[in-house]
């Protein structure tokens, strides 16, 4: 498909993230007004619920963007996504007779504060990037070798829905327990060795009935969009809790999302094939689509009082062994009811080359092998003031489908007791 053309000229742009192609959702305000759900298009914001207010967009015989997250809209279902699409494009395409209409209704994404665009019901996170669980394997255990389970199922734990926070949020260096190797006690402190994961983020949009299992195809066409995910974490804390239940509070004090959900509509000429499997799935995690998406992922690192930040690593969506898809169906084969707005962290994407590692974990082997970001500074892991932002594009025939960036700063752990 090639660029779609609008009459919002900054949208027409071959390397803007944002063309008549993408429509992204988010959620906005602008000076003291409340939050609401905008489209962004080129520079702009469309607000779509003052669109709906004045009967450009009628869905439904009730409103559904008088409330600051989509949700609402997610629980309508594909039909009523596929129609908001058609009726988006029609409005701001080139030669759209609503033109005159649609303008007062668009501000200025540089006037803009974004906030969360969604609610987010529940969060699982997946340790599904085969390359990741090699490199921690082999940081951890001293072989590449994967857990006899890993190769049959997408493995993942619940975490902590109160801490998804939008990009731009900053996030407090966590306190918890560490042991160091040779103490003999455990030890409480601000966590030494935090670091992030380089994940892509699937909203459900509609949901499933508890103890009704669901297909991989199924599971597909309930996936709402995508966003960028940060799945801030503790390892030395990590460490010494997760056996045997899992993360706990190495994972739970931040995940940070991009602040445009991307549709799946959006992303469907970028479909991508799972990798060939070492051990054939057991039948219901078949699927009859490609799962993956080809979207060019990097991470960028900035010290605090650095001119500029240092793309620290690069990789692509299509490196996972699962697709959210795969993801959604196992974690629903069970009868596990799932929600409008439910968000599922892929698990960090590495590729095979140092250089394609989607954390600082692996980037530095765990603090051995520190790094040099272009402006001098050495890391193992993150510091106080670093900001790490991590970008997603998907490139097509003369366009962009970017996400915006997904930016977080860490501060100094909070003071406790």
């Amino acid at each position: 498909m090639p660029l779609l053309k609008s009459w919002v000229a900054s949208a027409n742009d071959a390397n803007h993230p944002f063309p008549l192609n993408n429509l992204p959702y988010g959620v906005f305000s602008t000076g003291e007004d409340d939050p609401r759900c905008g489209v962004a298009i080129g520079d702009m914001i469309l607000d779509i619920a003052a669109a709906e207010a004045e009967g450009l967009i009628a869905l439904t015989d009730y409103p559904l963007f008088d409330v600051p997250y989509w949700n609402d809209l997610m629980e309508e279902g594909p039909a009523v996504w596929a129609a908001l699409r058609e009726r988006l494009t029609a409005l701001l395409a080139k030669g759209s007779k609503e033109q005159e209409a649609v303008e007062p209704l668009l501000v200025p994404m540089a006037e803009a504060t974004l906030h969360m665009p969604l609610v987010v019901s529940e969060y699982t996170d997946f340790y599904a990037g085969k390359q990741h669980a090699q490199n921690m394997g082999a940081i951890l255990r001293g072989s590449p070798d994967l857990p006899a389970n890993w190769l049959h199922i997408p493995i993942g734990y619940n975490g902590r829905a109160s801490s998804v926070v939008v990009s731009g949020t900053p996030i407090h260096r966590p306190n918890g327990q560490t042991k160091a190797p040779d103490a003999e006690m455990p030890s409480f402190g601000p966590s030494k060795r935090l670091d992030i994961e380089l994940e892509m983020g699937a909203i459900v949009g509609t949901g499933s009935e508890f103890g009704q299992p669901i297909t991989v195809d199924e599971a597909d066409a309930m996936i709402f969009g995508y966003v960028l995910l940060n799945d801030w974490s503790a390892r030395d804390i990590q460490g010494w809790e997760y056996q045997p239940l899992g993360p706990f509070q190495g994972k739970a004090f931040g995940t940070s999302i991009s602040p445009w959900i991307v549709t799946a509509s959006a992303l469907e000429p970028f479909r991508a094939p799972t990798p060939p499997r070492e051990k054939q799935l057991l039948p219901y995690l078949s699927g009859s689509k490609d799962g993956l998406y080809n979207i060019e992922l990097e991470v960028l690192m900035q010290p605090e009082g650095a001119d500029h930040a240092s793309v620290i690593a690069r990789t692509n969506y299509s490196r996972m062994y699962y697709s959210a898809a795969e993801q959604l169906c196992h974690h629903a084969i069970g009868g596990c009811a799932m929600n409008a707005g439910d968000l599922l962290g892929s698990g960090t994407i590495s590729g095979p080359e140092r250089s394609e590692f989607g954390s600082l974990m692996e980037l530095s082997w765990a603090g051995r092998e520190p790094f040099t970001l272009e402006t001098g500074e050495t890391r193992g892991f993150i510091e106080d003031g670093d900001t790490l932002t991590l970008r997603g594009n998907a490139r097509g025939d003369g366009y962009t489908i970017g996400f915006g960036d997904c930016v977080g700063q860490i501060l100094p752990a909070k003071a406790w007791g």
